[in-house]
């Protein structure tokens, strides 16, 4: 019997290390990461300028708590303002921490109000995290079950659909929407070009805050810093983690407007949230990405691996669409096609399945067109191989 909670189904392999786009096991078999441990590590395993980070604060300092000032807190917050837009951030520990912080700042706004349930308009299929308001703020009955009651206080409504959040106009309760630009766990699906920029007007005219889960989408992934960058607007609150750190635990809640001035001294705290060490990880990180241009590799390698499986699987009767933006990719087939997962791996290519039947691929930032090539090498002969159960 493990001493470890069984939570997960965990794969056969364990990794010894890693460089690059590559992570080995404990026989030095090398395998391709096109998941980036679920879009972590954003540039690849070992980053030397992040391993530097660590290594110098690690050495320097490591926390204080938040009752005091953080000189590299500080230096994240402002160098992330500068390219979000947005005002002030609340820093914590990962994705869901980030979303119950953007959920109790649209809560409490709503009880400066005077409104005594506020309540927030989510997505189906969305995913927020495992907490119970991030959980309830899910749209996944799968992850719920078993752990009611619920919190009340969300409204469920069908993911791209404009007129479904418009019908909630007349309740006056409504204060803010919370929705991801791009769902990841629920399948990458992908908003239409333009639906930002008509959310952003149904929420100024309801006056709503419109509350973006960029936890997958954000620090480069779909070839803007923010995916909401792609439509030119700004929302009230962003949040974003996963790829931040690189695998230092840290997630962000970022606000502008009047979101940015709900929170006071003793309304949300962290203990460690946003330490000198997980601070000068994500500083190297963000510099990164900025000086080297990855975004813009993120949108060229992107568009390369939806075009190369795209073509190379156009006669096949197992696929149903590739979609995405930037590194931030989903293949769907017609078939349940969990099993691909070790199919891949076994052929040195690490990727993952979500909803069902969607192959979704999270290469790092940093990939080349060689990298790039074998995974769609490795994605084109595994469907092509592969034979469903329904079949």
């Amino acid at each position: 019997m493990t001493a470890i909670m069984n939570t997960y189904g965990r794969l056969p392999v364990t990794f010894s290390h890693g460089q690059g786009v590559f992570l080995y096991d404990a026989d030095n078999k090398a395998y391709l990461d096109a998941i980036s441990g679920i879009g972590v590590n954003a540039l690849g395993h070992c980053h030397p300028a992040v391993s530097e980070a660590i290594k110098q604060q690690a050495d320097t300092l490591m926390h204080t708590s938040n009752l005091y000032g953080i000189e590299k807190q500080q230096a994240l917050a402002e160098l992330l303002c500068q390219i979000s837009g947005m005002d002030n951030v609340f820093f914590a520990n990962s994705g869901a921490e980030a979303n119950e912080a953007a959920i109790k700042i649209a809560r409490l706004h709503g009880h400066q109000q005077g409104i005594e349930s506020p309540q927030i308009i989510v997505m189906d299929n969305a995913f927020h995290g495992r907490t119970m308001a991030t959980l309830t703020a899910t749209g996944n009955p799968k992850v719920q079950e078993g752990f009611g009651p619920l919190l009340e206080g969300f409204i469920r409504v069908t993911y791209g659909d404009l007129a479904a959040i418009q019908a909630h106009a007349s309740n006056h309760s409504v204060v803010a929407v919370l929705m991801e630009p791009i769902q990841g766990e629920g399948g990458l699906h992908v908003l239409a070009d333009g639906y930002l920029a008509e959310l952003r007007q149904l929420c100024d005219s309801n006056n709503w805050l419109m509350m973006l889960d960029e936890v997958q989408t954000g620090n480069g992934r779909t070839g803007r810093y923010f995916a909401y960058q792609h439509d030119a607007i700004l929302p009230d609150v962003v949040t974003t983690a996963k790829g931040l750190g690189n695998g230092a635990p840290i997630g962000a809640c970022l606000a502008q407007g009047k979101a940015a001035q709900v929170f006071g001294p003793g309304n949300h705290g962290s203990t460690y949230g946003g330490n000198p060490l997980c601070c000068a990880a994500a500083l190297a990180v963000v510099n990164t990405i900025q000086s080297q241009q990855l975004c813009d590799n993120a949108t060229a390698m992107g568009h390369y691996i939806r075009q190369g499986i795209s073509q190379r699987l156009a006669d096949s009767p197992l696929l149903k669409e590739v979609r995405g933006k930037g590194l931030m990719i989903g293949i769907e087939l017609t078939s349940p096609c969990a099993e691909l997962v070790h199919t891949a791996r076994e052929r040195g290519v690490l990727i993952n399945v979500t909803a069902g039947s969607v192959l979704r691929l999270l290469p790092p930032l940093i990939i080349s067109q060689a990298e790039a090539d074998t995974i769609i090498d490795t994605v084109v002969a595994c469907v092509n191989d592969f034979q469903p159960q329904n079949t």
